[in-house]
């Protein structure tokens, strides 16, 4: 198989996680009725999600010495499965906030080595591109969930969302498991402990993992929360999912775009200007009655194409010899970020009652990414004093 053919693959397995992660969002109000829940509550099973990271993802990039990476992308999957199940048995918030730890775990296992992937086959070579297409699996598979999970609950119950994701998530195991191959020339595991990142790869991963942490942040609040505007303006759940969601199904093709011109122009920190400020103008647009597809239009086209050049710095903070302890790191950074946005947002939401407070939130955050972008570059162009010893 080809670098690409392989990309396709984990493309494809990927959109698992976003079509999981999107479940509880989609049915969120479905739970406030069944289980008497308030906005902030659903803002903590989101976030959720993202809790075993803080703990766990250090620990996973260790571990990545000695187990290959489709073991680890498998187990992620498989625990997102049993995870998307244990959701379905609840019979209370926290019967849901179990099954969305345990599939939080699959989740983290499977995102940090996709992207180790990705780094390995494609490193010095169309990287931004490679990984604009790789994350865009992400809102693919919110896209899909955002229409297909409301669908669902509402023409069924909440529970079938969940369980259509679980099945989705142990046919990308199969799939990795039995097509995908390392690239021939990685460097073989050996639990050598010897290679530590030294201390420009600390600033540069954690200037990455921010960016990439309060980008993220802000995207999930603007798919839990925008379409509570939409309703606002008159429009239904279904409607006002669906009006969302086409930022998603655009991003995918914006993203790999804003990858190629970043891969073969530069100026990435240029870009992320550009695409932040368009970002944070499809958030206000979106508040005006009857423009709430037109803000999702520019929010795709826009605001989240440079999700993958964002994500390319990850691999390019770090050398292949400590990417895995590097990308653990990484999503320590991201899930800690990730776990407290969404109670915010909610409690922002229940406090003020108007759905536009946690938009205001996202903004903030979408505006970190550019002083983060240039932090990034800046360190990346401070030469090392000596020969520095790493740490």
């Amino acid at each position: 198989m080809t670098r690409w053919h392989i990309l396709a693959l984990l493309f494809l397995a990927r959109t698992a996680l976003g079509f999981q992660f999107q479940t509880l969002a989609s049915v969120g109000d479905d739970l406030v009725v069944a289980f008497g829940l308030d906005y902030a509550g659903i803002g903590l099973l989101i976030g959720l999600f993202m809790a075993p990271g803080v703990l766990l993802a250090l620990p996973a990039g260790l571990w990545g010495r000695y187990v290959s990476d489709r073991n680890m992308v498998g187990f992620g999957l498989i625990a997102m499965a049993v995870g998307g199940v244990i959701s379905t048995l609840a019979a209370g918030g926290w019967g849901l906030g179990a099954g969305r730890v345990v599939a939080g775990v699959g989740c983290l296992f499977a995102m940090i080595y996709f992207t180790k992937m990705i780094a390995d086959w494609f490193e010095g070579q169309e990287i931004a591109t490679a990984m604009s297409i790789l994350v865009m699996s992400w809102p693919f598979g919110i896209a899909m969930g955002q229409i297909g999970h409301a669908w669902l609950a509402q023409a069924f119950d909440w529970q079938l969302p969940f369980q259509v994701a679980s099945v989705y998530c142990l046919i990308a195991a199969l799939g990795v498991f039995l097509f995908y191959r390392p690239p021939h020339d990685l460097p073989n595991k050996g639990g050598n402990t010897r290679s530590r990142m030294n201390s420009q790869e600390w600033r540069l991963t954690l200037c990455a993992a921010s960016a990439w942490a309060v980008f993220n942040a802000a995207y999930v609040t603007y798919l839990a929360f925008g379409p509570k505007v939409l309703e606002g303006h008159g429009q239904s759940a279904i409607a006002a999912a669906g009006v969302i969601s086409i930022g998603s199904w655009i991003m995918i093709f914006s993203g790999a775009i804003c990858g190629q011109i970043v891969d073969r122009f530069g100026g990435r920190n240029f870009v992320l200007t550009v695409c932040m400020g368009g970002a944070i103008a499809a958030l206000l647009l979106l508040s005006l009655p009857g423009a709430g597809f037109g803000a999702s239009m520019l929010f795709g086209l826009i605001g989240m194409a440079p999700a993958g050049v964002i994500m390319a710095m990850a691999g390019q903070a770090m050398r292949p010899q400590v990417r895995a302890v590097g990308m653990g790191i990484f999503f320590t950074v991201y899930y800690a970020i990730m776990l407290i946005t969404p109670p915010v947002a909610g409690a922002i939401l229940d406090a003020t009652g108007n759905a536009l407070g946690p938009l205001w939130l996202a903004m903030i955050l979408f505006a970190m990414v550019v002083p983060l972008g240039i932090a990034f570059q800046f360190f990346k162009g401070a030469p090392l004093k000596g020969q520095e010893r790493a740490v």
